[in-house]
């Protein structure tokens, strides 16, 4: 049983390390909202979201207060939304209407972001699919709160290139049409090959179509809490290591296994599950690329870089898993770019590039992720990148993501500001040689041999 000696115990780490519960996130299935037609649908999906997660907001901030750990964010996340408007949007314009009412509802309950303006398409494209990829750009740019995730591969199915190849398109003009706001609509969308169904944070979370009616996800997250840690370990075996990880994951999955027992209880929704992730913020002391200095690098990137990192996600995991009986999720270490001021750091540096991020993803939660490139890459080179990745995620069997951001009108060695926990970012240089041919091809890579199974 959790009781409030194990919340005493974690005060220094609130008040000192950075740590905190990310987020809160209600899963709500829209899957009952269709209606006869595409206005009705819209009253139904903001009537359930309304209902469903009207005390979302003020319950988390009386856990917060009452427990004195702070909860970041409320959050929720849909049923992918090209299930939802299959039968009713008929064109990208009407998806475009659905992503509104998402927006509406969002606003009303007060959670920062809503996320499942998604589609899965990781063997094939139906028509609304395909329609709701086509609207990805509009809807996120005449939205606030909506986030959008497109899942195109996974170990079973192989990867969808037709899929990867339009992504690039998107992404290119998500960009154009958010400019203004340099280029913000792109931070609201990642691409997956084995997106989980139970991930609570954005942008890729959303409701799966094997999870209850109505479920509470929580992330917690405490990269400053290992840091310190390992301060205190510092030139140790990677037996003591590994020992200091593990135990110190251990006590902070605890802190979100109360909050979301409470969270739970007091909404009257089922638990799903507590995602371990270290996610970073800009600020001091809350980062990934923190804790690899301290297990022994100059920067993240430099040589031993996958290895450290390779450790530090499975210890995370260990001790998570020994905390909950239910984690889930991603589960382990981000590594986003713009986020995490040490990886900045290290981009300006010159020890981190795209390359080495890329091999750092083999290991590591999810992805190359809130990455600014410059403005004027090309879509294909966009989608070559992509594939690199969802090739990772499929031979090894894990999630992995891209969230890129192509700056219109910077290049490399500048700098974008998105502000809040999305912090800014250098613009990282590209591989300028041509991929137009691969990715011009059509169908599908199929999946690799280890995927036979059943």
């Amino acid at each position: 049983m959790l009781n409030i000696s194990e919340v005493i115990e974690t005060n220094q780490m609130i008040h000192e390390m950075n740590l905190d519960v990310r987020t809160i996130t209600m899963g709500i299935s829209l899957l009952d909202c269709v209606g006869s037609d595409l206005s009705e649908t819209k009253q139904r999906i903001y009537h359930k979201i309304t209902t469903c997660a009207r005390d979302l907001v003020s319950t988390g901030e009386e856990i917060s207060a009452e427990y004195g750990v702070p909860i970041v964010n409320k959050r929720i996340s849909v049923t992918p939304i090209a299930l939802v408007g299959n039968s009713v949007a008929k064109s990208p314009e009407d998806f475009v209407e659905l992503a509104k009412t998402l927006d509406e509802a969002a606003k009303t309950v007060g959670v920062n972001f809503i996320g499942g303006y998604s589609a899965l398409v990781s063997k094939g494209m139906t028509k609304a699919d395909e329609n709701l990829i086509r609207s990805i750009p509009m809807a996120l740019s005449s939205t606030e709160r909506v986030c959008s995730s497109v899942n195109v591969g996974s170990t079973k199915t192989g990867i969808n290139m037709d899929a990867v190849r339009l992504i690039g398109q998107i992404i290119k003009e998500t960009a154009e049409l958010t400019k203004e706001n340099d280029c913000l609509g792109c931070a609201k969308f990642v691409v997956f090959t084995n997106a989980p169904d139970d991930n609570p944070f954005m942008a890729g979370a959303f409701h799966g179509v094997t999870e209850t009616d109505t479920i509470i996800n929580v992330g917690v997250s405490g990269p400053g809490v290992v840091k310190r840690a390992l301060e205190k370990v510092r030139g140790e075996s990677f037996e003591v290591l590994c020992e200091t990880i593990k135990k110190t994951a251990f006590k902070v999955t605890r802190v979100g296994q109360l909050v979301a027992q409470e969270a739970s209880r007091r909404l009257g929704v089922p638990f799903g599950i507590i995602d371990l992730s270290l996610a970073p913020t800009p600020a001091i002391g809350d980062s990934v690329g923190e804790i690899l200095e301290e297990i022994g690098l100059e920067y993240a990137g430099a040589p031993g870089t996958t290895a450290a990192l390779a450790l530090l996600n499975d210890q995370v995991k260990k001790g998570g898993v020994m905390a909950s009986s239910y984690v889930g999720g991603l589960s382990g270490a981000f590594i986003p770019v713009s986020e995490d001021q040490r990886m900045i750091d290290a981009v300006e540096a010159g020890a981190l590039t795209i390359e080495k991020l890329e091999a750092m993803t083999c290991v590591c939660s999810v992805g190359l992720d809130m990455i600014a490139i410059p403005g004027d890459t090309k879509a294909t080179t966009i989608s070559g990148i992509i594939a690199d990745e969802m090739a990772l995620g499929m031979v090894n069997q894990k999630t992995t993501a891209v969230r890129i951001i192509p700056v219109i009108g910077k290049g490399v060695g500048e700098q974008v500001e998105f502000g809040g926990l999305l912090g800014y970012a250098p613009i990282m240089p590209v591989n300028t040689y041509c991929c137009d041919a691969f990715v011009n091809r059509t169908g599908r890579i199929p999946a690799p041999i280890h995927s036979f199974k059943n």
